[in-house]
């Protein structure tokens, strides 16, 4: 017997729903109202979503503090100016990735930023931190915390890849978006996302970040500066109305984002950014090299060096880590010489070990 979808409505839901989304050229259609603004062009609207990329340590959480401090005083804070009704002044700010202690020092940054005292808790501000649970009950939580709380204008989520299982998913990755734009378009409020780019380019990571690209009203990119780290630079890569000026801010003695002013952006090559050659060593932890090792070489002997390759793509995919032809060759050539390099390490060890037990002066030397 065929399984029926309990999601799908009913035909007299159907038609509730046809009814309500009609649009007819005699109807007036009120227009989102701009809440959130980089200098003079609009970046959040009610009744959509945004969202920060960027690589890790780029200092995202830096940048999504300015913009709850500007909305928290509805004032502006580094470039982020606000601007929600009275009705819209509370924000939910929604944590998945971090521990209570440093969800503290981020709501301590928020309110310093917003020039509130320290010792009390902020009226129009509620944060809740999820990192136990698990996604699914994340999202329910979020859920509900939006569909209760009052006079609610403005939802952080740091970051929204916890609200999967698979960041590739399309079946997941969908469910999530349509719950934003659901969210957004039954309580008008505006939703801002963070999310991590993919290491070796500037997309959004995973099927995640391709729907975030195609429904978000705003993409912000976050990227520490090339020649100064300490300098993050915050750009426009998808936004609705007209682009702003890219600006940059550092982290000062006080642990607070600043402008850097007279910064001057460096002019983006066209085409797809140039990628620095595959480094094993530098791109894969030693643990992981050492669990893909392991599994490569659990079948037993190894019979040539084709196979040895083969080996070494099965080992590091069981990690996740997908070695083509080229990469596998790469990982052979690094995994010998860092057995060459034990193996010289493992004999000079035995001679100087002999050196001193014969009373000669070889091993000093050697050492």
């Amino acid at each position: 017997m065929e399984k029926t979808n309990s999601n799908i409505p009913t035909p007299e839901e159907l038609k509730a729903y046809i009814d309500e989304s009609v649009i007819s050229v005699t109807g007036t259609y009120e227009q989102s109202a701009s809440v959130l603004m980089v200098d003079d062009s609009i970046i959040g609207t009610l009744g959509n979503f945004s969202a920060s990329i960027g690589k890790a340590k780029s200092k995202k959480t830096f940048n999504v503090s300015a913009i709850t401090a500007a909305a928290l005083i509805n004032g502006t804070v580094l470039h982020y100016r606000a601007c929600f009704p009275e009705d819209k002044r509370k924000i939910l700010y929604i944590d998945t990735e971090q521990g209570k202690n440093h969800c503290k020092k981020v709501l301590d940054r928020i309110l310093r930023l917003a020039g509130l005292p320290e010792n009390s808790d902020a009226d129009n501000l509620k944060m809740l931190a999820l990192r136990k649970y698990s996604p699914e009950v994340r999202l329910a939580i979020t859920e509900q915390a939006i569909g209760m709380i009052p006079d609610l204008g403005l939802v952080i989520i740091d970051g929204i890849r916890d609200f999967v299982y698979d960041i590739n998913s399309p079946g997941e990755s969908t469910e999530v978006i349509s719950k934003l734009m659901r969210w957004t378009d039954d309580r008008q409020i505006h939703i801002h996302t963070i999310l991590h780019q993919n290491k070796n380019d500037e997309h959004a990571r995973g099927h995640v970040g391709t729907e975030l690209n195609n429904k978000a009203e705003t993409i912000m990119q976050i990227e520490a500066d090339k020649d100064d780290k300490s300098i993050s630079v915050v750009e426009a890569l998808h936004i609705r109305d007209r682009e702003f000026e890219s600006f940059a801010f550092r982290v000062n003695d006080e642990c607070l984002p600043e402008t850097v002013e007279f910064y001057q952006p460096q002019k983006r090559q066209a085409g797809r950014p140039s990628k620095e050659p595959f480094d094993p060593y530098k791109e894969i932890p030693e643990d992981m090299h050492r669990s893909a090792l392991n599994a490569a070489f659990e079948g037993g002997n190894i019979n040539g060096y084709d196979n040895f390759l083969e080996r070494l793509k099965e080992g590091y995919g069981r990690q996740g880590i997908k070695l083509g032809h080229n990469k596998a060759v790469k990982m052979a050539t690094f995994r010998c010489r860092k057995c060459y390099i034990l193996i010289i390490y493992f004999i000079s060890t035995i001679y100087i070990c002999i050196c001193v037990y014969q009373g000669t002066n070889w091993g000093q030397k050697l050492g």
